[in-house]
């Protein structure tokens, strides 16, 4: 059974990696979290892959999103043993950051409403949809659980 079989046809689909989009993991909006000042998310996720801070240091120094993504590549046999266990977990931390410490990113999230979220990359069956559609959509579906967070701080 594929992912979008059930999918609402209004669903918003986004694209993480883009830059100019509040809700990627790209988007120049810093966050301070686990002791250091990232650029990004995209920065923090790749420099949580790794438990040396000498690595974590340079990641975040990387002058772009795509340059933290390229050190953490090649340093792929450094990379924390419990990554897939807790990748999902460091992403929400990273986005949910974000968007307490940006209201206008918490904003456009909260201005989804319901609808279903789908990160569109056609080469990520992760956090993606995938080409044929059938991915795991993590990331919307990380996205989906911090817009629900959001709205109970806010009736509370």
């Amino acid at each position: 059974m594929s992912l979008f079989s059930a999918m609402p046809a209004d669903a918003i689909f986004l694209d993480r990696k883009d830059p100019l989009k509040p809700l990627g993991t790209c988007s120049r909006h810093a966050i301070e979290l686990d002791g250091m000042s990232w650029p990004s998310v995209e920065h923090y996720f790749h420099g949580m892959k790794f438990s040396q801070e000498a690595l974590k240091t340079r990641i975040c120094q990387a002058s772009r999103p795509a340059e933290a993504a390229r050190i953490a590549r090649n340093n792929f046999l450094r990379r924390r043993r419990d990554w897939n266990a807790v990748c999902r977990t460091v992403m929400t931390r990273g986005m949910y950051i974000k968007c307490k410490t940006w209201p206008e990113v918490a904003q456009a999230l909260l201005d989804t409403g319901d609808r279903f979220l789908v990160e569109s990359d056609l080469y990520d069956n992760y956090w993606g949809c995938g080409r044929d559609q059938q991915g795991h959509n993590h990331y919307g579906r990380v996205l989906m659980n911090i817009r629900e967070k959001l709205r109970e701080e806010q009736q509370a």
